[in-house]
């Protein structure tokens, strides 16, 4: 075909619209991707900021949220102090551990999870875990003070909710065997007896070392005399003490029944009760030391003077007689060494009313002890005091009193006349007190008189049963009737002796007292004072001296046997063998 000039015209009209038309859908299409990319870039922003960063702060919040709550319920762990006895040996520490909680928030699966915890834990059940795991807060303890392998156990559960904080667990070493002077501490730590209570201020403060008094190894001989002791006469519990008499160190200190501070799930009240702190007593007969003592302060010639034991003594509508009447008069050597209540009550009306009263106050049986521990008893006694309760008093009738109490009356009588106060932290670098550091409150010279008496007790008395060759045990026995509803009870009885050693040069006391002890047939159907507690306390002497290593005093030294001649001629004592079993 031919072209014609209006032919070429026309092809070049259309090619030019064709190459704009082109031109323009290229604009379009890169128009649209430049709108595609805007919005698609629009599009991940808002992903990202609606989305990831909704959840990422969400998380930080949760977080958050679970870290204040964790720090109001539980702060910051701080690490109580240790408690050691007077050799180092650990008696309270503080372990880490790990606790449970849980975020209910973040709980995944209550059901499951509380299934799962209850079979962990079988101590709460499935419905208490899943109450908490369901909570509106944001914090709920679930167990605490976990072992090892309990927080292996939980992690492997893998609920997100569940959590660990750590804590320290307070844990009591020795077990049974000093509980109500060491003490125990609530969940959080906080003292609530003995001197985890006294102290709580210093050992929640300070990451010490408290240091006791105690002696463990004879903690461990008391307990387990007095318990055995217990158990042969069938008695209902019983107390005891060892103290330093020149210094006032309790070297033990045990309450029967008693309980392992770590395990107190399941505790009464008379496990828990301290009986040689808080419990008081008529302890009956050992109070002879203190009227004795009265009387030799009172009258210069006292050991001249003598008494009517041959009946019973009658005063108003009151009859006082004797356990095992000697029914003759009896000089005061004798009055102490038979435990002749007719005798000490006849000391006690010379004594007088006020001058008795004077002499107890003075050795603190009239005041609350003052002592570290918490649980202390106050004394009870006759109020108003008339004069017949002036001659009970004498042999301890009328008046109650802890057993450290009464040690520490004693105390002054044996070591030469000086005031003691028990305590159960020691000083560093203190070893005994002295005539500077304490207050002189009986006379030297009585004193040694005292103790000669005490010892003639052991050896021709009441408790020759409690004594230990060559260690020159000195005491006095004490069988008193439980008053009840209908008046004093004569099947109820506390059995006590107070012991020392040696009584030439008397460093320690012991002392112990039996709660309603049964007579044996062993016993011959006793079970006073001579019987029950003298020689538990032979008993606990014998495993001290070879604790401590002390060497026997020795029978027959020339020294021994002068202050003996000398004694002797003092007394112008007429020894003979005690018939049956006195108070």
């Amino acid at each position: 075909m031919k072209r014609t000039p209006f032919s070429k015209l026309s092809f070049t009209m259309t090619g030019n619209r064709g190459a704009a038309l082109e031109m323009a859908r290229s604009r379009i299409v890169l128009l649209a991707l430049v709108f595609i990319v805007a919005y698609t870039i629009v599009g991940i922003r808002l992903f990202d900021v609606m989305i990831l960063q909704g959840r990422f702060w969400q998380d930080v919040e949760d977080t958050r949220a679970v870290e204040a709550a964790v720090q109001t319920k539980a702060p910051e762990a701080v690490r109580r102090g240790d408690i050691v006895d007077r050799n180092g040996a650990i008696l309270a520490t503080s372990l880490k551990t790990a606790s449970l909680f849980a975020d209910p928030a973040l709980i995944v699966d209550a059901q499951e999870t509380a299934k799962a915890l209850a079979a962990l834990f079988p101590e709460n059940t499935y419905e208490n875990y899943l109450e908490k795991l369901q909570k509106k807060g944001r914090f709920v303890w679930l167990k605490r003070n976990l072992v090892p392998e309990e927080q292996h156990a939980v992690m492997l559960i893998g609920d997100p909710g569940l959590a660990f904080q750590e804590e320290y667990k307070r844990t009591y070493p020795q077990g049974q065997l000093a509980p109500h002077i060491v003490g125990y501490v609530s969940r959080d730590e906080m003292g609530q007896a003995g001197l985890e209570r006294a102290f709580n201020g210093l050992l929640e403060t300070e990451e010490t070392v408290l240091k006791t008094t105690l002696d463990i190894r004879l903690q461990h001989a008391l307990r387990q005399e007095i318990a055995n002791t217990i158990d042969i006469f069938s008695a209902k519990g019983g107390a005891g003490v060892i103290m330093n008499i020149n210094n006032g160190d309790v070297l033990a200190l045990v309450s029967l029944p008693d309980f392992d501070p770590n395990k107190r799930e399941k505790l009464d009240g008379d496990q828990i009760f301290n009986r040689a702190t808080l419990g008081v007593y008529e302890l009956g007969s050992v109070f002879k030391i203190f009227s004795t003592a009265a009387l030799l302060e009172k009258f210069p010639d006292a050991l001249s003077m003598t008494f009517d034991a041959r009946e019973p003594l009658k005063r108003g509508r009151f009859t006082i007689s004797d356990y095992h009447p000697e029914k003759r008069v009896l000089t005061v050597p004798e009055v102490f060494m038979v435990s002749s209540n007719i005798g000490t009550a006849l000391m006690g009306e010379e004594i007088g009313t006020e001058g008795l009263k004077a002499f107890y106050k003075k050795l603190g049986l009239l005041s609350k002890p003052d002592i570290s521990l918490r649980e202390v008893g106050a004394p009870l006694y006759p109020r108003p005091w008339r004069d017949i309760n002036t001659l009970t008093a004498s042999y301890g009738h009328g008046v109650a009193v802890s057993p450290i109490q009464l040690v520490a009356a004693v105390a002054p009588i044996v070591n030469g006349g000086l005031q003691v106060t028990p305590r159960f932290l020691k000083p560093e670098g203190e070893e005994e007190v002295t005539k500077t550091t304490a207050m002189r409150v009986y006379d030297e010279q009585n004193g040694e008189i005292m103790r000669s008496l005490m010892r003639l007790v052991v050896t021709e008395g009441t408790a020759k049963k409690a004594d230990v060759p060559g260690y020159e045990v000195g005491g006095k026995t004490g069988t008193a009737e439980k008053p009840g509803a209908k008046g004093y009870d004569r099947k109820r009885l506390i059995s006590s002796f107070m012991g020392a050693f040696p009584m030439s040069a008397p460093k320690y006391a012991v002392f112990v007292a039996i709660d309603e002890p049964q007579g044996t047939k062993e016993s011959y159907g006793y079970a006073t004072a001579g019987w029950t507690a003298a020689p538990t306390v032979a008993r606990v002497v014998e495993r001290m001296v070879s604790i401590l290593g002390i060497p026997p005093v020795g029978v027959a030294t020339a020294e021994t046997q002068e202050d003996a001649e000398d004694m002797g001629a003092k007394t112008q004592l007429i020894a003979q063998p005690v018939k049956g079993q006195a108070l």
